[in-house]
């Protein structure tokens, strides 16, 4: 399992662009981007050196966890899923990027698609002489655009782009992306009530494309989760002292909400039977957990204390694992 923290090389180059720089500008840019997410905007409002930095700093390390989580929860299904190309759809500074090369050790080729100048000078600076990423094939432009021109890639990441579209424009973005994926499709959204309803139609569109869902989901049936619940999962990731100074933060941590769905060309040789959908209660008659189940449903379980080797491993049970059938 790839840890959810930064690799040392990023957090070594995030540095360097910091030193000279006002953290308290920094801080002050960070938090009205962040409030211009939050109010529905989009990253069309990051246009300087200084505003792509405070990105970086207040949102590259969540969405990095965000990513690993998903892709390490794809490796749980396909443990001998070793992609040679990507393509990083919306790349901003190169988030999902660094997330699939520290994932996957096999990738050789990264494409990635991004209109924001800010962001790809950016993501092209973090790279340049690091590993794997020195040298990746970064093209500014309209997304839906670039992504027709591209060739295929091996696994293909959406990774917080969807909710800056309108609908049309998703559903033919997704579309693309499909079209480009020799094997693998991962779509990551926030883990809000809206994320997961963009989740759920692409989903649907997709299976309709012949997709298969590796995870979270384990089985092919709608959702049975009806509102007010969503399906989200979260990452507890360290932070940094510049990253707590920048988000104006003194907790030592961040948990970042995602919802997100990885499909492939062929159905895995590896399902889950169940998938963990809420932190599980343990207590002294047992574990409980609520499951979103292989037959389709959603139940909470409970494995009873009395049921020794059960029980063992039902208190290893994570929120967004995959676990045995016969819980």
């Amino acid at each position: 399992m790839i840890p959810p923290d930064l690799p040392a090389e990023l957090k070594s180059a995030l540095a360097a662009k910091l030193e000279g720089v006002s953290r308290s500008d920094t801080a002050g840019r960070a938090a009205l981007i962040s409030q211009t997410y939050r109010d529905g905007g989009t990253s069309r409002g990051i246009r300087s050196e200084t505003d792509a930095l405070a990105y970086a700093l207040a949102r590259m390390p969540a969405t990095y966890a965000a990513v690993v989580a998903c892709l390490n929860a794809l490796g749980g299904m396909r443990p001998d899923f070793g992609p040679a190309t990507l393509l990083d759809v919306g790349a901003g500074p190169g988030t999902a990027s660094w997330a699939a090369a520290a994932t996957f050790p096999s990738l050789t080729n990264f494409t990635l698609l991004d209109n924001n100048d800010a962001l790809r000078a950016l993501a092209l600076e973090l790279a340049g002489g690091r590993d794997r990423l020195d040298g990746a094939d970064y093209r500014k432009g309209d997304a839906i655009g670039l992504l027709a021109d591209a060739d295929p890639a091996d696994l293909v990441i959406a990774s917080y782009v969807v909710g800056e579209m309108p609908e049309l424009q998703r559903s033919e973005l997704i579309d693309l992306a499909w079209r480009k994926t020799r094997d693998t499709l991962v779509i990551i959204e926030p883990g809000t009530p809206p994320g997961y309803q963009r989740i759920l139609a692409l989903r649907d569109q997709l299976i309709a494309s012949g997709a298969h869902v590796a995870a979270p989901c384990p089985h092919q049936a709608k959702c049975p989760l009806a509102a007010p619940d969503w399906c989200h999962f979260v990452q507890r990731l360290p932070r940094s002292r510049a990253h707590k100074q920048v988000k104006g933060a003194d907790v030592p941590f961040e948990d970042e909400k995602f919802s997100y769905l990885a499909l492939t060309r062929q159905s895995p040789a590896r399902a889950a039977a169940a998938r963990v959908l809420a932190p599980p209660h343990v207590s002294k008659v047992g574990v409980t957990a609520k499951l979103c189940r292989a037959d389709g449903a959603s139940r909470i379980v409970t494995v009873p204390r009395r049921d020794k080797d059960a029980y063992a491993a039902a208190r290893r049970w994570n929120w967004g694992d995959a676990v045995d059938a016969g819980a």
